[in-house]
């Protein structure tokens, strides 16, 4: 992912959620709608690319004869790359195109601009267009959940937590799940190491093996492959996984993951391509849709893991619970969420600082 400036994207961000999205498509003509996939990584990584070929997969079960996909792995985060590729699925017949990664945006952007009658939806951006939407979840509510389960679980009262890049995004979740530990386990911290790349094994395993090494032991990752865990395992500890299980592939350490079902999603969308009422709204949802949630507990949760996230999956969903909701501390103790007050959207989305518990630091540009 090309490195830019924290500052620039907080505003991007910003200017972006003031936007009311909400002009209709034009709808297909065609008899069978054509759904491109491009992804930033290889569908078998184990983790971020799988979600979301796992989507694309229930897409194509839920509509059937419906729809066709095409997908391709592996396309880089550069704008000319990602304008070929999506020129190559046009060719196709593709009447609308998802790409995947947050370094795709520029690329989708302008291509949105070159075929005006071919909707496209970019994951976790913010650029709209008249045939372009963003489209995420809120991760960080199972984010939370998965926090819960490692406070409970860690003996040492270090956690580490291996992060891809100082984004928003990013940040958001290592404090969600900061905060689900804290909420059993005041006395747990949160190691943060970044790597500055979705996916490198490698350098993802380098990093939990450091945090390892210095006492943690429970991992947690916002990364694309199963490094971290199979670190943890090789380490004889646990660790909370992302995007898919990894219950078969990292059995001696795995016990629970916030995954996504990016299906619910994609079905949606197309089955709107097809019905002529597609809009470029965003789309932020949360667990009570679905496209979000904490995967089984395996049987190396603690005892009371499933009644603590139970009680709290419950308040999350029904919306009694919230949470970035106040009092909310940052690592330094300044008070950054009052009591009764809690985070807006565009505070979420533009999240520059950690919540008391973390311990390491957001690089400056």
């Amino acid at each position: 992912m090309k490195r830019f400036s924290i500052l620039l994207l907080i505003a991007a961000l910003l200017a972006a959620t003031s936007l009311g999205c909400t002009q209709d498509s034009a709808g297909s003509d065609a008899e069978e709608v054509v759904a491109g996939f491009i992804y930033v990584g290889p569908v078998n990584d184990g983790g971020y690319t799988t979600a979301h070929d796992n989507g694309r997969i229930y897409l194509e079960e839920r509509l059937g004869d419906k729809v066709k996909t095409i997908y391709k792995e592996n396309v880089p985060e550069e704008k000319g790359e990602v304008v070929k590729v999506i020129r190559e699925m046009v060719d196709q017949g593709a009447n609308i195109i998802f790409t995947t990664s947050f370094g795709h945006m520029d690329g989708t952007l302008e291509a949105a601009k070159e075929f005006p009658k071919v909707q496209f939806a970019h994951c976790s951006g913010y650029q709209t267009a008249e045939n372009m939407t963003n489209y995420f979840g809120r991760m960080y509510e199972a984010r939370y959940l998965s926090g819960i389960v490692a406070g409970l679980k860690t003996e040492s009262n270090k956690i580490a937590y291996v992060g891809a890049f100082p984004i928003p995004e990013v940040i958001r979740g290592i404090n969600a799940f900061t905060l689900g530990v804290k909420s059993v386990n005041p006395d747990a911290e949160v190691h943060v190491r970044w790597t500055n790349t979705w996916y490198d094994p490698a350098a993802e395993k380098a990093a939990a093996d450091a945090l390892l090494a210095e006492g943690s032991d429970v991992t947690s990752q916002h990364q694309d492959s199963t490094a971290t865990m199979i670190a943890a395992q090789e380490n004889g500890v646990f660790s909370i996984g992302y995007n898919v299980s990894a219950a078969e592939s990292v059995p001696d350490a795995y016990i629970t993951a916030p995954m996504w079902n990016w299906g619910i999603y994609y079905a949606d969308a197309v089955q709107d391509v097809i019905d002529g009422t597609w809009t470029n709204t965003p789309y932020w949802e949360g667990m009570d849709s679905g496209i979000v949630y904490l995967d089984e507990l395996t049987g190396l949760a603690p005892e009371n893991a499933s009644d603590e996230v139970g009680k709290a999956q419950q308040e999350i969903i029904s919306g009694n619970f919230k949470v970035f909701a106040g009092e909310i501390k940052d690592q330094d103790g300044e008070v950054r969420v009052k009591d009764g007050d809690e985070l807006s959207d565009e505070e979420l989305l533009s999240f520059d600082w950690f919540v008391e518990g973390v311990v390491g630091r957001i690089p400056s540009n």
